[in-house]
């Protein structure tokens, strides 16, 4: 009788353990880097150099502006600026299974591009930094021979769009600015004298400042990242050297890499200073 009972504790604590192993088995099971691709492909300029020298099936895609790209552009690359990728695929983009191959001016914009891309379904999105760095031939946009006037309206408003500076401290940075009410109403203010604003550090990732106005917005729950320009609460300018998300109006974006803003905003307060082109 004992040894029956021995037999039954027995299978009853062998039962136990394994409904106990099972359990833990057939939990969620969460994959590493290595089992699950979560992002585009960084890789370093030589290696872009030798996928365009081995297969003839991949794309380079520029993601600067059209006229950055008309300065001087890595031979065959096409040209489809950061700013355009939303959430649609590009239709210069139609097959999510080819080799695209991405660059832009420092690399800033082309991690931008890359991820948008590969969170559309892009598989095979390979991001390898910015033209200030490439070795390789670099070849200019054919002047148009088209002299004709329908061409002037739009020339005139990109030149208009584009002529407001930034500096930081005493350093002019390069920027690319959003098309929206709110960057045309700071436009105005500025056409009317230099816009000088002092701006101070919050959180460990940004800068802000008073504009002295009210201006026009648009907020929209926005991740930033390192270089944006934003307007908060309709009459504050911020520029972030890290990220935060929150609700925003993009007004722009500085054209500079992680560690440059830092260097620029992370070391102590600064001013900024908005004037049209040509103004002292």
């Amino acid at each position: 009788m004992r040894r029956s009972n021995s037999i039954s504790c027995g299978l009853i604590l062998f039962t136990l353990l394994a409904l106990l192993l099972t359990a833990c088995s057939s939990g969620p099971q969460v994959m590493d880097g290595e089992d699950m691709v979560r992002s585009y492909t960084q890789i370093s300029q030589d290696e872009a150099k030798k996928m365009m020298e081995q297969d003839g099936t991949q794309i380079i895609v520029d993601v600067r502006m059209q006229e950055e790209y008309d300065s001087g552009h890595i031979p065959g690359a096409i040209c489809i600026p950061n700013e355009s990728i939303g959430t649609e695929p590009p239709e210069e983009l139609p097959d999510f299974d080819q080799i695209i191959l991405i660059y832009c001016r420092s690399g800033n914009r082309s991690k931008q591009a890359a991820q948008k891309l590969f969170d559309m379904g892009y598989i095979n999105v390979y991001e390898f930094g910015g033209i200030n760095d490439w070795t390789g031939e670099v070849v200019t946009k054919e002047p148009d021979t088209d002299t004709s006037q329908e061409s002037e309206p739009e020339m005139q408003i990109t030149e208009e769009k584009t002529d407001m500076k930034l500096k930081i401290g005493d350093a002019e940075v390069p920027v690319i600015w959003e098309e929206n009410d709110s960057v045309d109403a700071l436009r105005e203010i500025v056409k009317e004298k230099p816009l000088t604003i002092q701006m101070s550090m919050y959180g460990g990732f940004e800068q802000v400042g008073p504009i002295g106005r009210d201006i026009v917005s648009n907020d929209q729950q926005t991740t930033t990242q390192a270089g944006d320009i934003v307007l908060y609460s309709g009459d504050q300018i911020v520029i972030f050297y890290g990220s935060n998300s929150w609700a925003y109006t993009r007004l722009g974006h500085v054209d500079l890499s992680s560690k440059e803003m830092e260097d620029l905003l992370g070391k102590g307060d600064v001013m900024l200073t908005l004037q049209m082109g040509g103004s002292r």
